[in-house]
């Protein structure tokens, strides 16, 4: 026997079955996610007490089974066999029985103490499906608690028996089926050999082992082949002699016979008033009725364009007031360190570098919040999985999958998303053309990091248009990316398209409390950067725009100029342009001519000193082709260059060269303010960048991906190939502007 883990209780479900609202409402604010180690896949902890025992609880990525063809079935399969939970809480969705308890089945093989959660009764009540729980445990020999995640109905009682199994639970008692005369001698010969050298008994047991074997499970099979390479062998040569033997006699493989029984035992289960269904054969449902307008053929696609233009004008109109509340906090914080602080480079650094670089990021917070909160509502309902499938159609037309629509979703393809799960999210496409295609594409959505860098350009460029224009670039993001798609597809990736099946889950109104928990989430993760990895870019680029700074001569050139003009000042006027506190509320009709002028000399000594910075030098470089080309001067190249650590960066390196080159006697205003002042930008330019940051290369993270998720080679041509679209389609658009008159 495999003794488990004290109080650790893991859940367990296909994806849509409520497993983490049923999660949330277990532990409500007292969880934490993070990654599983070595992987991108989303790792939930919390905790609960239940007649003063707190239990660990973990929810494991959604799973349809423990076959471990996709990431997240093998991080659930390898948590379940290291980390050996007391008790496997499995979710399983009433309304779709039969398909659910497959994973149960698969559990019970494994050996792990179940406890079934029967969920959204409610839902399988309203189609007519009656089910006889009690029937059912004992048929199975384990609790089976009825549930409704979405109420909390069921929850007191499903913690309850989970305590009373955590307790009694001493070992893992795996389930035995039968695969018939072909399959089960052939496991028998197998445990022979397993069992006698402990072949990865120390993991699981040895039926279980020789099911993997003859289901060719390639991370088993590895384990394997590392811990005794003559067992695994032997195992092998059985495994491929009935496979053999299965495509001569019934044209089959060991999997497919393994997997009919599997459904045969559930099938079994069911039978004898387990499960009635009290309906009429004509009845629609809820989902069918809605997804007779949501999916039409015609009505979906403009329903479909109507909501994500609602989703950016809630996100917009209800973010406005708390985004120009944190500018002017952080502005007034700006104002507070100018005055406080002695002239040096502690105060650049402190004003530049930290309030006004991540300052300007952290300004969004809002913005992000509304936007992930429409998100999750969106993708809590139920709704983005019908978005999927009424895209399969156009992807499958540039080459694509429909699989791949997912995969763009994910990476920002309505908002606020990231490239680096959408490029893990292109696992489950099994043509290695229409993978390589989708990873590349997908960075080219609009994600959560991009979404400010807009926002703000929008903000001083479009101010009445701000909705509108966020909506045509999701627009312009999708068109891009499948032209660019359907171009590598056509070239360095001919093939043809495979098929495409999708389960859509039912429509469910999300509860507020999880909505919370889920923009919450994401939000946080979003501050968490600009607190680390932002704020470390912030300072590496402040130092680059800072140093070595001007010549002596030239400092003391500007000196003298300023020397001057206070020479000309009467005394009193002079008196008062030398205090450091002189700014323009405090100027006069006499001081006022003075004071500009000497304001305009702090500019140019600052713009002076910037563009001789380490980064103002590369940024100048970049200039002589990208200034007549696309319009970007070289701040705007600085900016560029370390966005692709991260595409934040891009505010707090812009608001770094933008407050470095600004007048230190000019009053704090947000970036979005000075970039409207600079007489060198305009709305063609902006719009011109806005289109570039949208193609260019992805971020470190999402490269780093890519490499893992292909090679070296794929990951070179993101960066390479994707910058190079950019530069030629923003490139268009400026040249294209300056032509029709936009300039």
């Amino acid at each position: 026997m495999i003794n488990p883990g004290k109080n650790l209780i893991a859940m367990a479900g296909n994806p849509n079955c409520g497993k983490t609202t049923l999660f949330n409402a277990i532990t409500g604010a007292h969880q934490h996610v993070g990654n599983y180690p070595g992987i991108t896949v989303e790792k939930k902890e919390g905790y609960c007490q239940v007649n003063g025992i707190q239990m660990q609880l973990v929810d494991l990525p959604g799973t349809y089974s423990l076959t471990a063809y996709s990431p997240e079935e093998l991080v659930a399969r390898n948590f379940l066999i290291q980390d050996r939970p007391s008790v496997v809480i499995n979710i399983v969705d009433s309304s779709n029985l039969e398909r659910n308890l497959y994973l149960t089945v698969q559990l019970l093989e494994l050996g792990v103490p179940v406890l079934i959660a029967l969920n959204m009764v409610d839902m399988a009540a309203s189609r007519g499906v009656e089910i006889n729980y009690k029937e059912l445990g004992r048929r199975l020999r384990l609790p089976v608690i009825p549930t409704v995640a979405r109420t909390g109905k069921g929850k007191a009682e499903l913690l309850e028996a989970t305590v009373q199994m955590a307790q009694k639970v001493d070992g893992w008692e795996p389930l035995h089926i039968s695969y018939g005369p072909d399959i089960d001698p052939v496991l028998d010969k197998m445990e022979a050999q397993i069992q006698p050298s402990g072949f990865l008994t120390d993991l699981h047991h040895g039926r279980w082992t020789a099911l993997k074997y003859l289901e060719t499970d390639e991370e088993v099979i590895r384990k394997g082949r590392e811990r005794d390479r003559a067992v695994s062998d032997k195992l092998e040569e059985l495994a491929e002699q009935v496979s053999q033997h299965l495509q001569k006699t019934l044209d089959s493989y060991p999997e497919a016979i393994i997997a009919d029984h599997r459904y045969g035992f559930i099938t079994a289960l069911l039978k004898e008033g387990v499960v009635k269904q009290n309906y009429k054969a004509d009845r629609l449902f809820l989902s069918d009725q809605l997804d007779r307008v949501l999916i039409n053929r015609f009505f979906g696609p403009v329903l479909m364009m109507l909501i994500i233009y609602g989703v950016y004008l809630f996100t917009f109109t209800y973010s406005r007031a708390p985004v120009e509340w944190l500018g002017a906090a952080f502005s007034a914080l700006g104002r507070f360190a100018d005055s406080s602080l002695p002239p040096g480079p502690l105060k650049s650094l402190l004003i530049s570098g930290v309030i006004d670089g991540v300052g300007g990021v952290l300004g969004f917070v809002p913005l992000i919040l509304f936007m992930f909160f429409a998100i999750a509502f969106l993708e809590d309902t139920g709704y983005l999985a019908r978005v999927a499938y009424m895209l399969d159609r156009i992807f499958r037309t540039f080459g694509l999958h429909g699989s791949s629509v997912m995969a763009y979703i994910i990476s920002g393809g309505i908002a606020g998303g990231c490239a680096v799960p959408g490029v893990l999210a292109t696992r489950t496409l099994r043509s290695p053309r229409e993978r390589i295609a989708t990873l590349i594409t997908a960075p080219f959505m609009n994600c959560g990091a991009k979404l400010p860098v807009f926002a703000m350009l929008i903000a001083a460029f479009f101010p009445e248009k701000e909705a509108q224009l966020m909506f045509v670039l999701t627009i312009l993001s999708w068109i891009a990316a499948l032209l660019i798609a359907k171009l590598i597809r056509s070239t360095v990736l001919r093939g043809p398209s495979t098929p495409f099946l999708l389960e859509l889950p039912p429509y469910r109104l999300p509860t507020f409390k999880g909505l919370l928990i889920h923009t919450w989430e994401r939000a946080w993760q979003y501050v968490r950067k600009a607190g680390t990895i932002i704020l470390a870019f912030s300072i590496l680029f402040w130092a680059l725009m800072s140093f070595p700074g001007l010549p002596k001569s030239e400092k003391e050139l500007y000196d003298q100029i300023r020397g001057s003009i206070l020479a000309e000042a009467p005394q009193g006027v002079r008196k008062s342009l030398l205090n450091s506190k002189a700014s323009a509320e405090s100027s006069n009709a006499e001081t006022a001519p003075y004071r500009l002028r000497l304001q305009g000399v702090d500019y140019e000594e600052a713009h002076a000193a910037l563009k001789n910075s380490i980064a103002g030098r590369i940024g100048s470089a970049l200039a002589t082709i990208t200034a007549s080309k696309n319009g970007f001067d070289w701040r705007i190249n600085v900016a560029l260059l370390s966005g692709i650590a991260a595409k934040e960066i891009i505010l707090s390196t812009m608001g770094t060269a933008y407050s470095l080159g600004w007048s230190r006697r000019g009053e704090k205003i947000p970036l979005s303010g000075r970039l409207a002042a600079d007489p060198s930008m305009t709305p063609l330019k902006a719009f011109s960048l806005i289109i570039f940051i949208m193609l260019y290369a992805p971020c470190l993270a999402t490269i780093t991906c890519i490499i893992r998720e292909s090679s070296w080679k794929w990951g070179l041509f993101s960066m390479t190939f994707n910058t190079a679209a950019a530069f030629i389609i923003s490139m268009l658009v400026y040249r294209g502007g300056i032509w029709l008159g936009l300039g």
